[in-house]
């Protein structure tokens, strides 16, 4: 079975933000599940969710929260699978809660934090993570790079031939 990433968000609400990260991994052709499951409205089955991520063929897991997010560190305590959390921005705070709530996690339960909406980057990561073991994902991500930097010098070409 191939390994999977899970996205766990904490509400509906944040789904404009994660859709980022599904068209990265699909782009990536990686298998995914997501689900909504709140670290406060529906605890037990976060936790659940989370307690048996390794044998329901999960290898990372992704969490975007707002607010007082605390998904992405509830996931973390209760397995030993990477958790990448994505704080999500919130008109309260312009989601600098989200991020230090995330971030800021005891000695020993880590938690990889991209930034406020940053769900393409937790997305790249855990294509990174999980291209460790996967020859294939690796090669993807070379050439994923490869093509950035060519649009890239492609775009300081033009900008010098106009300019000089």
């Amino acid at each position: 079975m191939k390994k999977k990433v899970g996205i766990v968000l904490g509400s509906k609400s944040d789904l404009p933000v994660v859709e980022k990260a599904i068209g990265v991994l699909q782009s990536y052709d990686v298998p995914m599940e997501v689900r909504i499951l709140s670290a406060h409205r529906c605890p037990n089955e976060a936790r659940e969710f989370a307690v048996s991520a390794r044998e329901s063929g999960f290898s990372v897991l992704i969490a975007a929260a707002g607010m007082a997010a605390h998904l992405a560190g509830a996931l973390a305590a209760n397995t030993t699978l990477p958790v990448i959390g994505i704080p999500c921005k919130s008109a309260a705070l312009d989601g600098m809660d989200a991020l230090l709530s995330t971030v800021m996690m005891p000695s020993g339960i880590p938690v990889a934090t991209v930034a406020i909406d940053g769900a393409k980057n937790a997305a790249i990561l855990a294509v990174e993570i999980m291209a460790l073991s996967d020859d294939e994902l690796a090669a993807k991500l070379e050439a994923a790079r490869a093509a950035e930097t060519a649009a890239v010098l492609a775009a300081d070409a033009e900008i010098n031939a106009k300019y000089h």
